[in-house]
C-alpha cells in the first residue's frame, strides 16, 4: 500500500473511533497527507517513511498547536519542531496528530481542560492512564502503529499497562527532552516491541533494533511484588506473578529479592511539586486543572533549600539503587497496582486499602525516574475483569537494549491479542 492510501486509512480510523476514544486533542490531516505524498515521490527516505505517528501534546511540532492540555495555551501554535519531532520528520514519518494530555502531564491520567480524557480502548469510561494517555489509546486502538510518550513519573508505563501496549521509558537524557525535569524521558509506545525499537532508534539517534533478537539467555532477574512497600490490588498482582514465573522459560534467572530502600515518593513528591510550580501566574489559576494546582501551591510554598535536598536524596537513592543492581540485570514488577479506574479522575483514590494521592499510587514507575534506569511495560495477563494488565522490566541505566530484549522474548513467548477492544467506533460505545 502507499504511504497515501495507508494515511487516508489512517485519517478515517481516527475519524470512527473520535470523539468517543478522545485519544487526539488535534488531528493534523493536511501535513499528513502532504508528507504521505513525500514519501510516495521518494523524497523521505527514513526509516520511518510513510509510516503514521502520533505525538504527545507536550511536545512542540511546528505549525501545529501545542495545548500541552492546558487552557493557557489552547490557541498557541508552535513556531519550530521540538529536537525529537524533527529526529522523527527526518527520518519520514507521517505524523498523524497530537494526542491526549493532562495538563503539563502533571497526572498520571490524561484528563484536562481543553478536551477531556481519553477512554480507555478496552472499555469506554474508564480511564486510558495518563499522561500519555491518548498516545496508548491510539495505538491500543490500531489507530496508528506507534506514537511518542513521555515520562515523569510513570506517564509511558502507566497507560501503556491501562491499554495493554508495550511502552518504554528510556534511561533519562537518551532522548533530548525540551524542557527537561530531570525525571523525565522521552520514549515509544506500539503494538510490538519491534516497532517500539524502530521509534526509538529514531528518538535516540541510535541503533536498538539491531540487536533486539539476540536473546537473553543467562540474563539474572529480581522479581518484587511491591518493592517492600507498594500496595497492589490482588487480582493485578496474581496476574503478574503468574507471568514472572515463566521468565525462565525464555532463559532468564529469577529470584525473589527487592531493594532495600524506602518509598521515594517524598523525593518525587517535593521535586515534582516544585516544577509545576515554575512560572505559574496566580492571577491564571482559574484557568488551570483545580487538581494540578493544588499541587502548584504546594510547589509554591517550597524552598530552594527544599528542591536541592530532594535532588541530594535522589542521587543517593539512586547509588542504593545501583548497589543492588550489581547483582541482577533486570528487577521485575507489576506495572501498575491497580486496574484502570474512570476516565476523567485525577487518581484511583484507594488502592488495596491504602489511600493514595495525586501520583503516590504509582509507586512501581517513579522510582526509576528517581533513578534514571530504562523500565518498559509489557502486557502480562488479564485481570478478572478481562482488563490488561503490564509486567514491568527495569535494567541499569544505559542498557535499554537488554530491557528491550527481554521485552521481545517475552512477547515472542507469550503473544498478547487485540480482541474484545470496546473502540466507541462512530460514537457507539460498544
Amino acid at each position: 500500500m502507499s504511504a497515501a492510501g495507508l494515511t487516508r486509512e489512517t485519517l478515517a480510523r481516527i475519524e470512527a473511533t473520535e470523539p468517543a476514544l478522545n485519544a487526539f486533542v488535534t488531528v493534523t490531516a493536511d501535513l499528513a497527507l502532504k508528507q504521505a505524498a513525500a514519501a510516495d515521490a521518494g523524497h523521505a527516505k527514513g526509516p520511518l517513511a510513510g509510516v503514521p505517528v502520533a505525538i504527545k501534546d507536550l511536545v512542540h511540532v511546528a505549525g501545529v498547536p501545542t495545548s500541552m492540555g492546558s487552557l493557557v495555551h489552547r490557541d498557541e501554535v508552535a513556531q519550530e519542531d521540538s529536537p525529537l519531532v524533527a529526529r522523527i520528520r527526518a527520518a519520514g514519518a507521517v505524523m498523524v496528530g497530537k494526542t491526549t494530555t493532562s495538563e503539563y502531564g502533571w497526572k498520571g491520567e490524561s484528563g484536562n481542560r481543553v478536551n477531556g480524557p481519553a477512554h480507555n480502548p478496552w472499555r469506554h469510561g474508564l480511564t486510558a492512564g495518563g499522561s500519555s494517555g491518548g498516545s496508548a489509546a491510539a495505538v491500543a486502538a490500531g489507530v496508528v502503529p506507534v506514537a511518542q510518550g513521555g515520562d515523569g513519573a510513570g506517564s509511558i508505563r502507566i497507560p501503556s499497562s491501562f491499554c495493554g501496549v508495550f511502552g518504554l521509558k528510556p534511561t533519562v537524557g537518551l532522548v533530548p527532552t525540551v524542557p527537561g525535569s530531570g525525571l523525565s524521558a522521552q520514549g515509544p509506545i506500539a503494538r510490538t516491541v519491534a516497532d517500539a525499537a524502530l521509534l526509538l532508534d529514531v528518538m535516540a539517534a541510535t541503533s536498538f533494533s539491531e540487536t533486539l533478537e539476540e536473546g537473553v539467555e543467562g540474563v539474572r532477574a529480581a522479581w518484587s511484588p511491591d518493592l517492600g512497600y507498594a500496595a497492589v490490588e490482588r487480582d493485578i498482582l496474581d496476574v503478574a506473578a503468574a507471568a514472572a514465573r515463566r521468565l525462565p522459560e525464555l532463559g532468564i534467572a529469577v529470584e525473589d529479592a527487592h531493594p532495600d530502600l524506602a518509598d521515594p515518593w517524598p523525593i518525587v513528591d517535593v521535586i515534582w511539586a516544585w516544577n509545576q510550580a515554575q512560572d505559574e501566574d496566580p492571577a491564571l489559576a482559574h484557568l488551570a486543572d483545580p487538581g494540578r494546582w493544588e499541587v502548584v501551591e504546594r510547589g509554591m510554598r517550597l524552598t530552594e533549600a527544599d528542591h536541592a535536598a530532594a535532588h541530594e536524596e535522589r542521587v543517593r537513592y539512586a547509588e542504593a539503587m545501583d548497589t543492588f543492581f550489581e547483582r541482577y540485570d533486570l528487577l521485575v514488577t507489576p506495572t501498575m497496582p491497580c486496574p484502570p479506574f474512570t476516565a476523567g479522575a485525577d487518581q484511583p483514590g484507594w488502592v488495596a486499602g491504602q489511600p493514595t494521592e495525586y501520583l503516590s499510587w504509582t509507586a512501581f514507575t517513579y522510582p526509576f525516574n528517581v533513578t534514571g534506569q530504562p523500565a518498559a511495560s509489557v502486557p502480562c495477563g488479564r485481570d478478572a475483569e478481562g482488563l490488561p494488565v503490564g509486567l514491568q522490566l527495569v535494567g541499569r541505566r544505559g542498557e535499554d537494549a537488554r530491557v528491550l530484549r527481554a521485552a521481545r522474548a517475552f512477547e515472542q513467548a507469550f503473544p498478547w491479542s487485540y480482541d474484545g477492544l470496546d473502540l466507541g467506533e462512530s460514537g457507539a460505545h460498544g
